[in-house]
């Protein structure tokens, strides 16, 4: 059993529970397996629902051996296997409820060993012009007129990454409310900063020798990006006085 049965964050229990850990002891125990874990990294997995601690009275986190194992197998998918984290909570389930999960391979094999690939080998999804064009609904006018401000950017072979559909979209739709791609380069520039802070922090990780060193730069590229749109997106709603559904 990978989940702690004790019923989830909202169940106070007794501070003086031996069996359950703090926070602080959590992290000791995984930082022998994962030396760059932070309480941070802990208490952002149980803000996407991956692990569910107790709480004391007081309002602590109290961690059950069974929430350690889940952390455990949480941080092994992303460092191994590159999975997002939606995708491993869908594993998760399933192993609990006793079913057998397949994991994509950890890579290359070198005298019976797994080898992890680079991040730059790794295949991007990817799409043609055309499908572009059909998938947001958008003419050959529109596309070049995005191009030029920067908001869609095909890659060197001439297709582009999937997102762009999404970003395309989302260009249309803002269209109708009368705001111009022109208007959105301050949106492409603000992204292009943020991209460059999570850079900045990963950088040091990619270009380390250890090859799961640098498959865990790529997971915790993927945690910081998700963190900064959920910024991003909080502080315009505070910026505007609204409250999305």
């Amino acid at each position: 059993m990978l989940k702690s049965p004790s019923g989830g964050a909202g169940h106070g229990i007794a501070a003086t529970d031996s069996r359950l850990l703090s926070i602080g002891a959590v992290l000791n125990v995984l930082r022998e397996e994962f030396p760059d874990i932070t309480i941070s990294k802990i208490r952002f997995l149980e803000s996407e629902g991956l692990v569910e601690p107790q709480r004391t009275p007081s309002g602590y986190r109290k961690f059950s051996a069974q929430d350690v194992e889940r952390l455990g197998h949480v941080l092994r998918m992303q460092r191994d296997h590159y999975l997002p984290l939606k995708v491993i909570r869908e594993h998760l389930d399933a192993m609990e409820r006793g079913e057998a999960v397949a994991l994509p391979p950890l890579g290359r094999q070198r005298d019976g060993e797994a080898v992890l690939e680079p991040a730059e080998r790794r295949t991007v999804a990817r799409i043609g012009r055309a499908q572009l064009l059909a998938a947001a609904e958008i003419g050959e006018q529109e596309l070049e007129e995005w191009e030029s401000y920067g908001l869609i950017t095909p890659l060197p072979d001439g297709a582009y990454d999937a997102e762009a559909v999404t970003v395309a979209s989302l260009v249309a739709e803002l269209g109708r409310f009368g705001i111009e791609p022109r208007h959105l380069r301050v949106m492409k520039g603000a992204a292009d900063r943020e991209a460059g802070l999570v850079d900045q922090v990963v950088a040091p990780l990619r270009r380390h020798r250890n090859p799961q060193t640098r498959a865990h730069a790529e997971a915790r590229a993927k945690e910081l990006a998700g963190l900064t749109v959920k910024l991003h997106a909080a502080l315009v709603q505070t910026a505007l006085g609204v409250r999305l559904p």
